[in-house]
């Protein structure tokens, strides 16, 4: 018996078959990485087109340095360093003995300057009745003139007939004697009554001069609006206001950083005490490059993260502004692209987003965090 040769399993058939498979799988392996090309060119035009990004993003707030209005002495200090406080909540308290004093000093000035107005008021009246006595006094000087006038004539008349009668003897000489001495009394009391007038009129001149001098003080003012007490309340109001300002109380809500007062410590007015940072009006400066400002408008949509909470939180804002000028340009030592050995470094913009005050109060920030900001230029 005789062995015979070994078929080959594969048929002619079968070995044609195969390129035609691994053609196939190419075609569909090519149809897939294309679907996937076009898909992935599709999801960025939609999504990612006009999207400029820059991770050179930092968290900043316009904080509020606290400092003393007024010296003394730290009495009380009711909050540390990371507390958060809210506005108008005391941070400290300093002694207030000196303002006190101050203030008692100022309402004792006030209550004098009141009295010397009162006191100027009564002045005036009292030189105005002056001046009216004093033209009575007038008024009954001209009335005693008048009579010593009548006195005169009168006298004149008894001296003038007993004059006429001397020379016939009806008239003796005493008589005579006597009309002449009754004529020189009525004209010597007539001259007494005329100097009486002039100084009655100069009397009340005086007087006029003591009014106008009294009324000069109170004129067109009243006891809150003379100059003496305008001051002294001034005077009050800022003594007052001194010893407000010895209890100090934040004028922002945030978090208290940079705490520099101790109790004990005797601070002077405009030292800084500490620093409110307000995390809850926190923004971010983004500094992008130039090159990527072709499409950066103010009011496009943003989106942030955030490396103190991860990927996981997004916040949005919007942009609000764009810097005047690179950093480089208001560096202490700008820049000097003059000399010869220059070389160009692109320049970078801060822009400065606001952020959705609903998820920073859901997610707080600090100043200083880094964070990746991307613009959408499209949004409007």
């Amino acid at each position: 018996m005789t062995d015979t040769p070994a078929v080959d399993s594969e048929t002619p058939a079968a070995a044609e078959g195969r390129p035609a498979t691994r053609r196939k799988a190419l075609r569909i392996l090519a149809l897939v990485v294309v679907t996937i090309a076009a898909l992935w060119g599709i999801w960025y035009f939609l999504t990612q087109a006009g999207r400029v990004s820059t991770d050179n993003a930092y968290v900043g707030a316009d904080s509020a340095a606290v400092t003393a209005l007024v010296s003394g002495p730290v009495k009380e200090v009711r909050v540390s360093g990371t507390q958060a406080v809210k506005k108008g909540d005391v941070l400290v308290i300093l002694d207030d003995a000196d303002q006190r004093i101050a203030l008692a000093d100022a309402e004792a000035a006030l209550r004098q300057a009141r009295q010397r107005y009162g006191q100027a008021s009564a002045n005036a009246d009292a030189a105005r009745a002056r001046v009216s006595a004093r033209g009575a006094d007038i008024a009954q000087a001209r009335a005693r003139l008048r009579d010593a006038d009548a006195a005169v004539a009168k006298a004149r008349a008894e001296l003038a007939r007993r004059e006429g009668l001397a020379g016939t003897g009806a008239v003796s000489g005493e008589e005579l004697t006597a009309a002449r001495t009754a004529f020189a009394s009525a004209s010597a009391a007539r001259d007494l009554a005329a100097a009486a007038i002039a100084s009655a009129e100069a009397t009340r001149g005086s007087a006029s001069g003591d009014l106008g001098a009294a009324e000069a003080v109170v004129r067109g003012t009243t006891i809150e609006t003379a100059p003496d007490v305008a001051a002294a309340q001034a005077r009050l109001e800022k003594a007052q206001l001194d010893l407000e300002r010895t209890i100090i109380r934040a004028p922002v809500a945030g978090i208290v950083t940079n705490r520099q007062v101790q109790v004990g410590q005797r601070i002077a007015a405009g030292a800084p005490i500490m620093v409110i940072v307000p995390i809850a009006t926190a923004y971010v400066d983004a500094n992008y490059k130039e090159s990527q400002f072709r499409k950066i408008r103010i009011g496009q949509p943003v989106e942030l993260t955030s490396d103190y909470y991860g990927g996981d939180v997004v916040y949005h804002g919007k942009v609000i502004g764009i810097a005047g000028g690179t950093g480089a340009a208001f560096s202490l030592i700008p820049a000097q692209n003059a000399t010869g050995n220059w070389v160009k470094v692109v320049q970078r913009l801060p822009v400065r987003i606001a952020l959705d005050p609903k998820e920073l109060q859901a997610h707080p920030l600090r100043v200083g965090l880094s964070m990746e900001a991307t613009i959408d230029t499209r949004g409007k």
